[in-house]
């Protein structure tokens, strides 16, 4: 007995420790290779278990992999980050409980359960929680260029794909080897060679980052400072400029912004820089409030708008208010009086310099959101977003790393404008070509393509890879079964 608690207390260290090395990969640590060694770590905790035993292995890999890359959370709600960890992590449970117990049908499942266990992370609960994911640790990999053919879930595919290749290559498989590094090979080729978008134009742009502290939040932070900010940051540009960019929220008013005080001085600045400005406003109104980006022309004028779909669920509105206050003491309305109003038109702005592709904030994280405002014909993309609220930087590590996803899958020219960093110019490859420190005021100037053309990633999204993983696993599984029954003589026989 002493033996086999003994042994099981191995198996479940070796889970956490692949978890812990698999956060590792993710920024703001972002050791790309490490997630490879942890899904060969998971294998070894995984070799020899019942579909309980599986279950709880996938967990605490789950627990080791999102607690320390998610810890930011606790400064909010200690609670809330407790049951998230926890609760997320059922994801990749379920995706081991799933697998074949043995090889090599493990191996051939293991990469379409993983993928499927994270796109459904990304979906669910409140419209997914894309937050340290297999694919955000790629983004500075040679790996990441996949994602210009499938997204998320074919760079998922391939990083567990690669591990299972090394824990079999450890082994001494070769077959296994050779069909891993025969499929990786041929999935990278295909991306790389790609026909990419065409160029239309150029932009002279400017994005702005008014500065201040960080963790500052709106419920005791006066709005007039990050607003004063920005003014006094865009007021400094000189030189021609076609697109001036500030970020999400730093204009707050009551009703909309275009009969403010504070609109007929964005539209002066518009005019006196003879530029297209977009700044991120938030109006306020009696029982909700808008989140949206503007577009303000050299002339001044008001013309079109995008407000924020994919909302930030208890951070702009909160599910299921009433019993959520019941069990806060009231804390949730106190932080969050009134609900934000989710856009429902497409992620994209008319401009005169063009039609813009735009995400604010939250929703870089989607694919979903960034494949619906260059579908739609967006020659760069744009993300607006505020991160000065979060401790520490994982968040906005992790939203630059998500940004240059977004610009490869896309095939992209990507502007990140947060108040207090990061801001970012990221080019159709992923490269960060230029990014602000925290708490510094900067404008960053760049001259980025208008592109046009779509790559496999926006017209068909991620299904028929979703539909490879399912048929790894369904086939796994059936290989598995029919191994069983050609082992396992008749009743009678």
């Amino acid at each position: 007995m002493t033996g086999r608690l003994r042994r099981n207390g191995r198996r479940l260290g070796t889970a956490v420790g692949g978890g812990l090395l698999l956060a590792a990969s993710v920024p703001p640590w972002g050791w790309w290779p490490l997630a490879f060694v942890a899904v060969a770590v998971l294998d070894v905790a995984l070799e020899g278990t019942g579909r309980r035993g599986r279950f709880a292995v996938g967990w605490l890999a789950g627990v080791g992999w999102l607690a320390p890359s998610t810890v930011w959370m606790l400064d909010f709600s200690p609670p809330g980050y407790v049951a998230a960890a926890f609760v997320l992590s059922a994801a990749p449970g379920v995706a081991a409980a799933v697998v074949p117990g043995r090889r090599p049908w493990r191996w051939l499942a293991l990469p379409g359960a993983l993928a499927l266990a994270e796109f459904a992370r990304w979906s669910f609960p409140f419209g997914g929680v894309p937050l340290s994911t297999v694919p955000m640790g790629q983004a500075a990999s040679p790996f990441a260029v996949v994602a210009r053919l499938g997204g998320g879930v074919l760079v998922t595919l391939v990083v567990v794909g690669g591990g299972v290749a090394l824990r079999a290559a450890l082994l001494r498989h070769r077959r296994a080897v050779a069909i891993g590094l025969a499929c990786t090979v041929v999935i990278v080729a295909a991306a790389t060679l790609l026909p990419r978008a065409r160029t239309v134009g150029t932009l002279d742009v400017a994005v702005v980052q008014g500065g201040g502290p960080q963790r500052t939040r709106a419920v005791d932070t006066d709005p007039a400072l990050p607003y004063r900010r920005h003014v006094q940051a865009t007021e400094g540009i000189t030189g021609p400029v076609d697109l001036v960019l500030w970020p999400e929220n730093v204009v707050t008013v009551d009703g909309f912004v275009e009969d403010t005080p504070e609109g007929a001085e964005l539209a002066a600045l518009a005019r006196r820089l003879d530029a297209t400005v977009v700044p991120g406003v938030v109006e306020g109104f009696d029982d909700h409030f808008r989140n949206a980006s503007l577009v303000i022309t050299p002339e001044g004028t008001f013309t079109d708008r995008y407000d924020k779909v994919q909302r930030v669920p208890f951070g702009e509105y909160v599910p299921f208010r009433g019993a959520v206050d019941l069990l806060s003491g009231g804390a949730a309305s106190t932080f969050i009086p009134r609900d934000a109003r989710a856009g429902t038109g497409p992620a994209r702005l008319d401009t005169p310099v063009g039609r813009l592709a735009i995400v604010i904030s939250w929703e870089v994280f989607f694919e979903r959101r960034a494949r619906d405002g260059v579908g739609d014909g967006g020659e760069v993309l744009l993300n607006p977003t505020n991160g000065s609220s979060y401790w520490l930087t994982i968040v906005q590590s992790q939203q630059v790393a998500s940004s240059r996803l977004r610009a490869i899958e896309s095939d992209r020219w990507v502007l990140q404008a947060a108040p207090t960093g990061f801001s970012a110019v990221v080019d159709p490859d992923g490269t960060v070509l230029d990014r602000t420190g925290t708490s510094e005021a900067r404008v960053l100037r760049a001259t980025v393509e208008r592109r046009t053309g779509t790559t496999p990633a926006v017209r068909t999204g991620p299904w028929p890879w979703l539909g490879v993983a399912f048929g790894l696993v369904a086939g796994a599984i059936y290989a598995d079964r029919r191994t069983d029954r050609r082992v396992t003589p008749r009743s009678g026989a």
